[in-house]
């Protein structure tokens, strides 16, 4: 990526941030991102809300409010029918009429293998900005969604649950991280994160690289989703999960008492996650209280940030 030094860009690439920031006016940025996948689940219409879901939630993860998307889609025409795709769309568009954002439009290609996402535009104050590259030694961690997703739609794609059986999985990636963000701005944290692709110990090295420090993670503190633990030791790892591991293994140690399961489980590589806030302590009890009023899956304290080495977690 190119190195821009505009004064106008507030947040770009280099921090492996959540979305892209601009400045507009002195109380008015544009927050920007994009994402897109294929199927994790079989029913048509629960595709779409999970993809749009994970599109905004970069959006909320920046402290912004969505305002407009447009709809990216790949579709084998001649072997999926339209009346299907359809039913992408209008999942999206739900999803996308809950954040309060229109659908304005969108492209599509012909592609062998069907893929649906998003463009997400929002706005911010440039001063009400969260970035990941913010968190201070003394901050709790608070993760705001169980983790698992990965395994578990994996597992359905192996015939070792149902659809029905995924049913928690549906409904926390179809939950908007929208009552998450207004808790965070509201009680006023340091840093912020969705936890999506990397897996949960992906986004916190990403999260403390950036901000140069280190992190204690308590392993059974972290929610997981019904069945996630189960399958898991039974092998329904997604290869995106081990490719997390292994990106991590540098820079992560797990305590002696740290089971394998938990160790594949906090590399799982999630769809939208929910957020990871680091918090100062002080403020804790006040995100965790806000958390609930805002109905979130999970309002959990997972760790807390340390002076260390950047980037490193220790996980006990």
């Amino acid at each position: 990526m190119p190195t821009l030094t505009d004064p106008r860009i507030l947040v770009d690439a280099s921090t492996r941030d959540d979305a892209a920031v601009y400045r507009l006016a002195p109380d008015r940025a544009l927050v920007a991102t994009v994402d897109f996948f294929t199927p994790i689940v079989d029913d048509a219409y629960d595709f779409g809300r999970i993809a749009a879901a994970n599109a905004f939630s970069d959006v909320y993860a920046m402290g912004g409010t969505p305002l407009l998307a447009l709809n990216l889609v790949g579709w084998p025409r001649d072997k999926l029918p339209y009346d299907l795709l359809g039913e992408v769309l209008r999942g999206g568009a739900d999803i996308a009429k809950e954040a309060g954002a229109f659908v304005l439009g969108g492209h599509s290609v012909d592609d062998p293998e069907p893929k649906y996402g998003m463009v997400a535009i929002g706005d911010a104050h440039p001063d009400r900005i969260v970035t990941l590259a913010r968190a201070k030694a003394g901050d709790v961690l608070v993760l705001t969604k169980p983790i698992g997703t990965g395994v578990l739609t994996t597992a359905l794609k192996r015939d070792l649950l149902t659809a029905a059986d995924l049913t928690a999985a549906v409904a926390s990636m179809t939950t908007l991280n929208a009552g998450a963000a207004r808790a965070m701005l509201a009680v006023g944290v340091h840093a912020a994160t969705d936890v999506t692709g990397f897996g949960l110990l992906g986004h916190l090295h990403n999260m403390l690289a950036a901000s140069g420090v280190a992190a204690e993670l308590d392993a059974a503190a972290v929610p997981l989703l019904p069945q996630a633990a189960e399958l898991a030791a039974r092998g329904a790892v997604p290869g995106g999960t081990g490719r997390n591991r292994d990106a991590v293994a540098p820079h992560v140690s797990f305590a002696a008492g740290v089971d394998e399961t938990t160790r594949v489980l906090l590399c799982d590589a999630q769809t939208s996650g929910g957020l990871l806030l680091a918090v100062p302590a002080d403020r804790a009890d006040a995100l965790v209280a806000a958390l609930k009023k805002e109905r979130t899956p999970a309002a959990a304290r997972i760790g807390r940030v340390t002076a260390g080495p950047a980037g490193t977690i220790q996980v006990r």
